[in-house]
């Protein structure tokens, strides 16, 4: 390589680099899974290299990058079926008492995001909350629904505001194009009622929360659990398709997987913008190892969903340990 060719090279880092993390998040929202969404970026990345000498200045940088990890995403979409939660395949079981079925390793299922990576490194308190609330998991699960290119409309529009023409620009579309299919994806989440899962609780009271359902958690107490929760909770386990409603019957689900105080550890985070915490299952050689990653949905003073991602794998994509030592923490 050249100095010339090095001294470019550290230019386009120095230039582009500041916005991966909010092109992930951008490319999470179009896809529903980190790992699509690192992939993506590198490809972003690779390209915008590649077309760097060519890169004229007409818009700027943030908006070329942009464009270019838009259009890899809409390609993606191509040839990718929608990401599912449980909840979205069918209704909820009926028996909290009979065995779960084998996972589904066929579908391809929504993944959570770390809010670490959706947090711009600038660290600005309103940027920060932007990408935390449009990261939130029903809301990740709701875009799958929409066709491709509404999704991209909506999140252009709505999450990132571009004007109609920049998108109409991006799409190779009309404003009016776009402008009808915005109308059409916003009809079409008000259906979905995406809206209404947003009385979310004060921080204060989201930490009290949290750290009183981590205290049952780890002392395997049912009744505390079940105090926790929302009567109409719901509990849904990918990758199995089985998903239960109801405090009274998750906790039934739960009793027999929680038997004695001190064989699961919690350890709090944060995933699309919503409390969290990565599960440790104590094994036969007394050693708790990652298990799995619960996100919380918290409405009011109750918990009113869990989503439990039943992969250690993901526990080690959030940066969080494999092993975890001690007993019972509260």
């Amino acid at each position: 390589m050249t100095v010339t060719s090095e001294a470019r090279a550290d230019e386009f880092a120095r230039q582009a680099d500041p916005y991966r993390r909010e092109l992930l998040a951008h490319c999470y929202r179009m896809l529903g899974s980190l790992h699509d969404a690192e992939d993506t970026v590198q490809e972003t990345y690779l390209r915008a290299w590649r077309g760097y000498d060519g890169f004229e200045g007409r818009s700027s940088l943030r908006t070329w990058l942009y464009t270019i990890a838009t259009r890899a995403c809409l390609r993606a979409l191509e040839t990718r079926g929608r990401r599912a939660l449980p909840s979205g395949l069918a209704g909820p079981g009926g028996d909290p008492d009979a065995a779960l079925e084998p996972p589904l390793t066929d579908v391809p299922w929504l993944e959570p995001f770390p809010d670490t990576l959706a947090d711009p490194l600038a660290g600005d308190p309103a940027a920060i909350a932007v990408g935390r609330e449009s990261t939130r998991l029903a809301l990740i699960a709701a875009l799958q629904y929409l066709p491709a290119r509404q999704r991209a409309v909506l999140i252009l529009r709505d999450v990132l505001r571009w004007r109609a023409a920049e998108v109409a620009r991006l799409l190779d579309t009309t404003t009016t194009a776009v402008n009808s299919a915005l109308r059409r994806a916003r009809a079409q989440l008000a259906e979905l009622n995406v809206d209404g899962v947003d009385a979310a609780p004060s921080d204060a009271r989201q930490r009290d929360l949290l750290d009183r359902y981590v205290a049952a958690f780890e002392h395997a107490d049912i009744d505390g659990l079940v105090r926790l929760l929302a009567r109409d909770a719901v509990l849904e386990m990918p990758p199995h398709a089985t998903w239960f409603r109801g405090a009274e019957t998750i906790g039934r689900f739960l009793a027999p997987r929680l038997r004695a105080p001190g064989g699961m550890l919690a350890l709090p985070t944060r995933a699309n913008g919503q409390p969290a915490h990565a599960m440790y299952k104590r094994g036969p050689d007394g050693v708790h190892r990652a298990h799995g990653l619960v996100v919380l949905t918290m409405a009011g003073a109750r918990i009113d969903r869990l989503t439990v991602f039943l992969d250690p794998e993901v526990v080690r994509a959030f940066g969080l340990p494999a092993v975890r030592a001690g007993g019972a923490t509260r």
